[in-house]
């Protein structure tokens, strides 16, 4: 018997030994795999933020995606889990924003090609942190086709669909509302943001012969246009296009009636102003009816000339004095003081969210829509859980413009150049100064062909899930790449259920659109990681869970199995700390298991019954893998090895010789179907058997 096994298992003295010699196996590369494989499997892993630490969520991620490969590794398949790192824009331009706000410095003083610069050597430093600690999990991917979202082909793949979509008419450039937030100077997508109820005052103001309903009376100093709808009886006397004149915050207006569907006639007293810079909806009707648009606050979050003595003034501060100019004035009605609604705030300062009109990159979704939606319905995508189909159709069909421009500097710069607005026209073009064209879509600065203007740069940065919404077919090299023919589309599509949307979605979208196929064929959305009380983790409740401290403690095996036992797809996981303890002890126990039956190895054969009784065992749980049920397989195996194996059939062997020559033949399958769950016990374990050629990580599922 081997010596190490008189002492208790030792998970650090262990994982990092086992994990070297998978690397220097050669076996995480598709290509060093025994045997002729043919098949492909693939996994694209979501790109892990490189300038991060790996949280809960990202070990579940490495836990699911690594049983997925492992299995279908030692099921004969050509596997490829190709990893990957984000520069995650806006995320990681924030944390470096407070670093240097501690060096007393600001990113708006810095030159952007320098804090370019900057942010890029800090990211390349701290991404090794993050690949150390992938690793320590067991991930077993191949790192020697690692992709990081800033690669230079990476770049040049999303630019190039950047051109594409743009030559076709999906991409366009216009004035059009976004969310704002002023602290952070930037457009936000909505993943970015968070709806926050709050408590607020509801003001009822007068306006002419109206009373109008707003938490925002800030931004009413440009209100002119009064909206109800058609068919409100209450305001039938009210023409479309009528004027009134009225008295308002800084004297008297004239207001047009406008008569919209969209009006809400229950919400208040059914009749609204609006104030299309400002809000969304407003925007919307402005745009039906061909009304003007008039900007009220800066994207400071401070009031602009037009609101008179307010000028200047942030809009927080600015509120209690409006209302109380409007009181002595006789224009409030009345003042709710308990009017709960829903705030948009920046995810990252919590600054309300803005809205305000700018001219930006919008993708036209409804046609990319439209294909996706195509095959969805075909069912030519398995979605697991199911109903997050009916959430992405949902979605799909209901979908709005996409702004994909980000005014910071670290991310992918947006190819595209604008005319000066001066020129002189070159000899003997001045008929031609008209063909100037005012933008061009290339990655190199242009030269106008008719005047001597110069082409000034889009100073903005593609917002991150564009490029990658690109992930599966840049990262695997298309279009010419071998990889890329032979590993695309890709099987599965692991990641979390809330960016269903956000990522999924779009990567779907985008994956047809440019590949003619589909990205993958299964997605499978895991649910969130809560605290012991199930309870959300975030660093201002001091619950985040370290899956580092317990991968110290306890071993990664202890911590990847505790986060697969009875962790259905889609579903939230309360992680305790005694459910890590308690597999720690698991691996001690199948130690134990292991010490005893070499000690007890018996050359007889296999008796019958314990053998059909394990192959039907393996039958259920081959199913069970290839159907996706982790959870029930980690369970299914768990409780086998320590109560039926241990308890029951190890105890018996004491007894009866035929039993015990079974022993061997029960070790041997169990640590293969533990394997994908628990890879470094049972490698290490394996590695102590008697004639033992290849490693764990490319034995045979037990057929």
């Amino acid at each position: 018997m081997d010596g190490k096994l008189l002492k208790p298992y030792d998970p650090k003295e262990t994982e990092t030994r086992i994990y070297k010699l998978w690397e220097d196996s050669g076996f995480f590369v598709p290509e060093n795999l025994p045997g002729d494989r043919k098949k492909p499997f693939t996994i694209i892993m979501p790109p892990v933020n490189a300038n991060g630490s790996l949280h809960a969520g990202h070990a579940l991620v490495m836990t699911i995606e690594d049983i997925m490969i492992r299995y279908q590794r030692m099921c004969g398949q050509k596997t490829l889990w190709l990893p990957g790192l984000d520069h995650a824009g806006f995320e990681t331009q924030v944390v470096y924003e407070k670093k240097l706000e501690k060096e007393k410095r600001t990113r708006f003083e810095i030159k952007p090609k320098d804090l370019y610069k900057e942010i890029l050597d800090f990211t390349l430093e701290n991404s090794k942190n993050i690949k150390s600690q992938i690793k320590r999990m067991g991930a077993s991917c191949d790192w020697s086709r690692e992709k990081f979202t800033l690669d230079a082909d990476i770049v040049k793949a999303v630019h190039q669909t950047f051109k594409k979509m743009h030559a076709d008419g999906l991409i366009y450039r216009g004035n059009r509302i976004v969310s704002w937030c002023s602290k952070h100077q930037t457009s936000f997508s909505d993943l970015e943001i968070v709806d926050e109820e709050r408590v607020d005052n509801f003001y009822y103001l007068k306006y002419g012969p109206f009373v109008i309903g707003t938490a925002r009376p800030e931004t009413k100093f440009g209100d002119k246009y009064v909206v109800m709808h058609p068919k409100d009886k209450r305001y039938k006397e009210y023409k479309q296009g009528q004027k009134i004149k009225l008295e308002w915050i800084n004297g008297p207006i004239e207001a047009t009636v406008i008569k919209d569907e969209s009006v809400d006639m229950k919400f208040g007293t059914g009749v609204m102003t609006i104030t299309p810079w400002h809000d969304s909806a407003d925007f919307e009707i402005a745009e039906k009816h061909g009304l003007d648009k008039e900007q009220i606050i800066d994207e400071n979050g401070k009031l602009l000339p037009i609101a008179g003595e307010f000028a200047g003034e942030h809009i927080k501060k600015a509120r209690p004095r409006i209302i109380e100019k409007l009181q002595k004035k006789e224009l409030v009605e009345k003042i709710d003081e308990n009017y709960k609604h829903v705030v948009r705030t920046c995810y990252k300062c919590g600054t309300v969210i803005e809205p305000q009109i700018k001219n930006q990159w919008f993708v036209k979704m409804k046609p990319l829509a439209q294909a996706a939606l195509v095959k969805i319905k075909k069912g030519e995508i398995i979605y697991i859980p199911e109903h997050f189909k009916k959430i992405t159709v949902h979605w799909l069909q209901n979908i709005m413009d996409w702004n994909i421009s980000r005014q910071i500097v670290w991310g992918i710069p947006i190819p595209a150049w604008f005319h000066e607005p001066k020129c002189i026209p070159k000899p003997g073009l001045e008929k031609d100064i008209k063909k100037c064209k005012e933008i061009i879509i290339s990655t190199e600065k242009p030269m106008c062909e008719f005047c001597d203007a110069e082409y000034i740069q889009d100073p903005d940065t593609f917002d991150t899930w564009f490029s990658s919404g690109q992930w599966p077919f840049v990262a695997l090299g298309f279009p010419k790449s071998e990889d890329f023919k032979m590993f695309y589309p890709t099987d599965i599509m692991e990641t979390a259920g809330d960016i269903i949307f956000f990522w999924v979605a779009r990567m779907v979208m985008l994956g047809l659109y440019i590949t003619g196929e589909l990205p993958f064929k299964t997605v499978y959305l895991h649910g969130m990681v809560l605290d012991a009380k199930g309870q959300k983790m975030s660093k201002s409740k001091g619950n985040v869970i370290d899956p580092m401290i317990y991968t110290d403690k306890y071993g990664a095996d202890a911590l990847r199995i505790g986060l697969v036992v009875g962790n259905t797809p889609g579903t939230s996981l309360a992680l305790a700390e005694e459910r890590i303890r308690g597999y720690g002890k698991f691996a001690n126990k199948l130690w134990n298991i292991t010490r005893f039956v070499l000690d007890n190895i018996q050359t007889s054969e296999v008796k019958r019954e314990l053998k059909e009784e394990f192959d039907k065992l393996a039958e259920d749980i081959t199913s069970d893998m290839e159907n996706f049920r982790f959870h029930l397989v980690s369970d299914k195996i768990y409780h086998y090895i320590w109560h039926r194996f241990a308890d029951e059939i190890i105890e018996e062997s004491k007894k009866n010789p035929e039993v015990k020559s079974s022993l061997m033949y029960i070790l041997e399958n169990s640590l293969k179907i533990l394997h994908p769950f628990m890879p470094f016990i049972t490698e290490e374990i394996w590695g102590m058997l008697p004639n033992r050629k290849n490693l764990l990580i490319v034995e045979k599922w037990p057929q």
